[in-house]
């Protein structure tokens, strides 16, 4: 079922289209294209969306329907927009443009370059101590197979008591223990969405997420994230009444890239509508450690299920080191014996060691999270610092946890910088990366993981080749980088 967008809501995402650069030089339907067109391309206006019908629009705006029609009609020259009679009119991209989305991979690793496509930290000093004492009780588990397709029973107790800490009752056997977080989303999605289901994601997103789900060839719709905002929750609620996705896959903790941090009224709502809808939720819960500004969480969406449509999923490596394969998927029991059943034709289990590893790590985990915070807390300020004195024209919001910035840059060049900023030494994560379509080219993701002085010199870098890309030439082929 095709998504679709109300007068009045259309009228808030445009907000002061009429206000935007260079109205005075264009009259009121080429501002109001303009104004479509830029919703497109940041990604907040989703494609295959229609549009309210032009009396619709008029009303809500405030302006004749000779403006509407002829703003339309400009779309549609574009390429914008493609209209049938009697049907609507719907928002696409000229030519029928798209991004890929299967996966970033990296060629050999380059010392000289300050990897920003990451947003992942190095091992804490903790990490070799708890090594050893796995291979101290290792031997309890050599006599016999190893094989243990949900986890170790005390990683996934202590995992459960975790949840039960956060508010939500976890039994060990609620816990399937994984090798990381995408496989658990991987499990996950082979479990509940067949292939040619239709899900809902945010814009932007993970763009790992949008490679698990074009592996399964899922028919995506998309939800836009305002760079301020967040979440519009009426029409986030509205694209699941519409679409009613088979599944629907969310970040509410630091959302990878914004930052944004779901509010508690929404969380309830949405796994309220997901229910009515018949929806499941997959909630990715990755950064859910990393609060930075000391604010108060907001209860895990899992609290609010009542009928067993979150299953939420997370793992070790943002808090503690992505070299530690360690994941988990959080559900009901049944739900768990049903993943390991799977999961056996992947890989059979995780390793022994590294289970025992994550159990350590976990019995330290408040002075190891504690340590994580105040670095990232330090690094992020040097980062937000350093582009506010380089980039002043940059807009974005200051992330209160998790590990990213999602800057609005000062014009549609995020993929050209970042082609530009790898022949000085810096790789970047371009905007349409974390989208679908070509949009989100006037933004950019920058993590805060590296050390402080690595941050500054990526900036500066950054900003020496920036005021060159106007005079650029063509764009040169350049091998894809790991983006996590």
């Amino acid at each position: 079922m095709t998504t679709s967008v109300r007068g009045d809501q259309l009228a808030r995402l445009l907000g002061r289209w009429h206000a935007l650069p260079g109205r005075r030089r264009s009259p009121d339907y080429a501002a109001l294209a303009a104004a479509v067109r830029g919703l497109l391309s940041d990604g907040r206006l989703a494609l295959g969306v229609r549009l309210p019908a032009e009396r619709e629009l008029a009303e809500a705006l405030g302006v004749s329907r000779t403006t509407v029609s002829a703003a339309y009609r400009n779309l549609r020259e574009t390429g914008h927009l493609t209209s049938r009679r009697g049907a609507g009119s719907w928002t696409t991209l000229p030519h029928g443009h798209r991004v890929a989305t299967s996966g970033l991979w990296t060629p050999d690793d380059d010392l000289d370059m300050i990897d920003l496509g990451v947003a992942a930290s190095a091992a804490p000093v903790e990490l070799v101590p708890a090594a050893r004492a796995a291979a101290d009780e290792l031997p309890r588990y050599l006599g016999s197979a190893g094989y243990h397709p949900t986890g170790l029973p005390e990683l996934r107790a202590a995992v459960a008591e975790a949840y039960s800490a956060r508010g939500v009752p976890t039994s060990a056997e609620q816990i399937l223990v994984t090798s990381g977080t995408q496989q658990a989303l991987d499990l996950v999605l082979r479990l509940s969405v067949p292939v040619g289901a239709p899900v809902l994601v945010e814009t932007p997103t993970y763009p790992n997420a949008l490679a698990a789900l074009a592996a399964r060839r899922a028919r995506i719709s998309t939800h836009g994230i305002d760079i301020e905002a967040g979440w519009d929750g009426e029409m986030l609620l509205g694209a699941l009444r519409q679409t009613r996705p088979r599944m629907t896959y969310v970040i509410p903790e630091f959302h990878n890239p914004t930052g944004h941090l779901m509010p508690a009224s929404l969380r309830e709502r949405l796994v309220a509508t997901a229910h009515a809808t018949g929806t499941e939720l997959i909630v990715d819960e990755s950064f859910v450690d990393l609060p930075l500004d000391g604010e108060p969480m907001p209860p895990p969406v899992a609290v609010f299920d009542r009928h067993s449509r979150v299953t939420s999923i997370g793992g070790m490596s943002k808090a503690y080191w992505g070299g530690l394969r360690i994941g988990w998927v959080r559900a009901s029991a049944p739900v768990v014996q049903r993943l390991a059943a799977i999961r056996v034709g992947v890989d059979m289990a995780s390793p022994v060691l590294e289970q025992l590893v994550a159990v350590q790590l976990l019995r330290l985990s408040a002075e190891i999270v504690a340590a994580r915070r105040a670095q990232l807390r330090f690094r992020r300020d040097a980062l937000i610092a350093e582009l506010r004195d380089r980039l002043p024209e940059w807009r974005f919001v200051t992330p209160t946890g998790g590990v990213t910035l999602w800057a609005e840059l000062d014009g549609p060049i995020s993929s050209a910088l970042s082609r530009a900023a790898e022949d000085v030494g810096v790789r970047l994560a371009p905007g349409p990366r974390f989208g679908l379509d070509g949009t989100l080219e006037r933004f950019l993701r920058l993590p805060f993981t590296l050390p402080a002085d690595d941050l500054v010199e990526a900036v500066r870098r950054i900003a020496s080749v920036r005021h060159d890309l106007d005079h650029a030439t063509g764009p040169s082929w350049r091998t894809p980088a790991v983006i996590a």
